[in-house]
């Protein structure tokens, strides 16, 4: 049985790994199905987010691909609501919870597959708490007004429904924030890792964690991680925001089944 997770957790991370994304919606789930207790799983799970980052975020940071001053003050936002959503999850029921993600995704997934841009110049001079950043030949202008607000509000959702975050992180710096898509990439898969750390932490200080079976299976999500990250470093950036794109519409796709059946 392990050898079979163990098969599919590293297709799961290539996959995820491309896309600035820890893995988390899958991970979970395919434990669970092999037969994993669901607490064992998520705590599981968790910890190869952190692993499938790390490697990712080796070879991202390689190609300058990790904007780290930026990612690190929007993941405090993002950390801070992750607490509060986390916090505040009991009071609705996961078929809402669920419903309402879904349609965030897909609203970000229009915008990824139709190629549809925002205006993000930088302003004259700058502006109040406008961030000028420079990575490599790109630069771009977060206003941290905008930033931080909805960062936390990111976080508040992923901590609502359990994951590690990445799958909003990316649309929301694309498309909100303006960062370049191919950094947007690169800063997400190490922030994921710091997002999943905390939940981490927790669910093992509840005696949750089968350190044995994630030892196993993160050598799969390592090598993983590598793969999918050297690859995402290869393809034209266009093209990852078109496959990006309709990799939300199958994941709202999915969640939006599983709600109403």
């Amino acid at each position: 049985m392990l050898a079979i997770l163990s098969a599919i957790m590293f297709v799961v991370a290539i996959l995820f790994s491309m896309l600035g994304q820890g893995g988390g919606v899958l991970y979970t789930p395919v434990q669970v199905f092999a037969g994993i207790d669901f607490h064992v799983a998520a705590t599981t799970s968790l910890f190869l987010i952190m692993v499938v980052s790390l490697s990712a975020t080796i070879v991202f940071r390689g190609a300058n691909r990790v904007d780290w001053p930026l990612a690190i003050v929007l993941e405090s936002a993002t950390a801070g609501g992750g607490l509060v959503g986390g916090l505040s999850s009991g009071r609705f029921s996961g078929s809402v919870l669920t419903l309402v993600l879904a349609g965030i995704i897909a609203f970000s997934a229009f915008f990824m597959v139709r190629n549809i841009t925002l205006d993000h110049e930088c302003p004259q001079g700058g502006g109040v708490l406008v961030w000028r950043r420079s990575l490599g030949r790109q630069v771009y202008c977060v206003n941290l007004l905008l930033a931080l607000p909805i960062s936390f509000l990111a976080g508040t959702i992923s901590g609502l429904v359990g994951v590690g975050g990445g799958i909003l992180k990316v649309p929301m710096m694309v498309l909100l924030f303006g960062i370049p898509m191919e950094i947007a990439v690169g800063s997400s898969a190490f922030m994921v890792g710091l997002t999943a750390a905390g939940g981490f932490a927790g669910h093992v200080a509840s005696g949750h964690w089968d350190w044995r079976t994630s030892l196993i299976l993160a050598a799969a999500v390592f090598v993983g991680g590598q793969i999918g990250a050297r690859q995402s470093v290869r393809i034209d950036k266009s093209k990852i925001k078109k496959g990006f794109g309709w990799f939300l519409f199958l994941i709202a796709g999915l969640m939006i089944a599983r709600a109403i059946l």
